[in-house]
Formats: structure tokens, C-alpha cells, sequence
């Protein structure tokens, strides 16, 4: 069943949502502090390894890196992109409508909660190449995996940010859903090529999101994601980063 994937990975971000929101309840505040922190901490470090998997390789024997040039230009051309077009303005006014029609409005964190997750569980290769597959072959196992990953991710966010983060799954239902009845016409954009370079700005942009988390709301993350479209587009560039 094509789209099985999608509804899968949807389904897990709300259970991992429900378990977040039942065993939360069980901790004090500063314990829920401190987990969202120890949760940020996870998600740097998970960051930064597909970060370096793409900027580091091996030649020779020696560890070399590369592709910073590539990392700037998205980043600094996507952030401008985005605050242009006020993606992170658009997220947050979507966030409180959520809030109101959820019956949410005394929720203080249901914003920044709903924010953070989406960030978290939209970004990256996995979503984007299992929607493919999905789409093309029926073949949802890497969106299977990831919902498995999702769920843990959301379950932990939940605990400590509040139930905002269960709604993630509405934004990744949209977009991976999108990518799978699209997937025929997405398919031969992503190339090798730009499967890893989406893959490395987009680990850079998640870890954005961890510094958010560890640190308080410091970089507005919705804001460079542009970043990722023009990390695909790189990828056709005749020159190579």
C-alpha cells in the first residue's frame, strides 16, 4: 500500500506524543528541565555525527574534511531566504491556531513545543528518500525505521516540553505524504549527490535545533530552512564543493 509509511510515521510521532505526555506528568519541574536538556545534548551529538559523516573522509590514511564552502552558502543564503519569507512566523501562527482548536490555549510551551519536535522530525534524508520509496515502490521500511525513531524522540520531547509535540505528526503527514504521490516527478532530482548534501545542511540545521534546546531559543531554525532546498539544488552546480 503506497502512503503506508507516511501514515505509519504519523501514527508513532502520536503515540511517542501519548507516552511523553502520561510519563511526563511523573516528573518534577526541574527534572523536566533537565531532560530537556539531556534531550538537546542527544540531539547535538546525533547532529553532529551526520554532520561530520558528510564533511569528513579518509584519503590516504589522513582524515580530511570539506564541503564548508557548501555549508555556508546554504546556510547563510537559505536564512535570508527565510526571513524574507517569515517561515518561522508562519510555523508559530500555525502553532497557535493548533493551540486554540485543540483546546490548548493555556499552554504556554504548546507553541514552542509543537515548533521544536516539527523541526526535529521533518528534517533529514530519511524522510525525504523513505517517501520516495514509499511513493514508488510501495517500499516504506526507512520511514518504518524512522517512525521507530521518531517515536522515541517525540516521546522524550513531550515529557519535558508539554503535548505540542505529539502535533508534529500533522506537518510530517503533509510533507512526506506530498513527497510520496510526488515521488515519481522527486525521484530523479535526488541523486546521490544531493541526497548527501541534503543530508549534511540538514544535520547542521538539527543541530541548531538541539542548541535551542540545551540553551533556550537562540536561532530561529524554521528560518534556514531554505537552506535544505538549496543544498539540493548544489548538487546540479557544474563545480564541485
Amino acid at each position: 500500500m503506497i502512503g503506508l509509511g507516511t501514515i505509519i510515521n504519523s501514527a508513532a510521532i502520536v503515540a511517542g506524543g501519548i507516552i511523553g505526555h502520561f510519563t511526563g506528568k511523573l516528573f518534577r519541574q526541574d527534572q523536566q528541565d533537565a531532560l530537556t536538556k539531556a534531550c538537546g545534548i542527544s540531539v547535538l551529538f546525533i547532529a553532529i555525527a551526520g554532520a561530520m559523516q558528510g564533511m569528513l573522509r579518509v584519503d590516504g590514511g589522513s582524515l580530511l574534511s570539506g564541503k564548508s564552502m557548501l555549508v555556508v552558502l546554504c546556510l547563510a543564503l537559505g536564512t535570508v531566504i527565510g526571513e524574507l519569507i517569515g517561515i518561522e512566523k508562519g510555523f508559530e501562527r500555525f502553532g497557535e491556531w493548533l493551540k486554540r482548536k485543540t483546546g490548548n490555549s493555556n499552554d504556554s510551551q504548546f507553541v514552542n513545543a509543537f515548533v521544536t519536535a516539527s523541526l526535529t522530525v521533518c528534517i533529514g534524508a530519511m524522510a525525504i528518500v523513505g517517501a520516495i520509496q514509499d511513493g514508488i515502490s510501495g517500499d516504506y521500511s526507512t520511514l518504518a525505521v524512522k517512525a521507530v525513531l521518531d517515536l522515541i524522540i517525540v516521546a522524550v520531547m513531550t515529557s519535558s516540553l508539554g503535548k505540542g509535540c505529539a502535533f508534529s505528526a500533522i506537518p510530517v503527514l503533509l510533507f512526506e505524504g506530498a513527497i510520496t504521490l510526488l515521488a515519481r516527478l522527486v525521484a530523479p532530482v535526488m541523486t546521490e549527490t544531493a541526497v548527501a548534501y541534503l543530508s549534511l545542511v540538514g544535520s547542521v540545521l538539527i543541530f541548531c535545533v538541539g542548541l535551542n534546546l540545551v540553551w533556550g531559543k537562540k536561532v530561529r531554525v524554521a528560518n534556514m530552512l531554505p537552506a535544505v532546498l538549496l543544498a539540493v539544488l548544489a548538487a546540479y552546480m557544474p563545480w564541485s564543493f
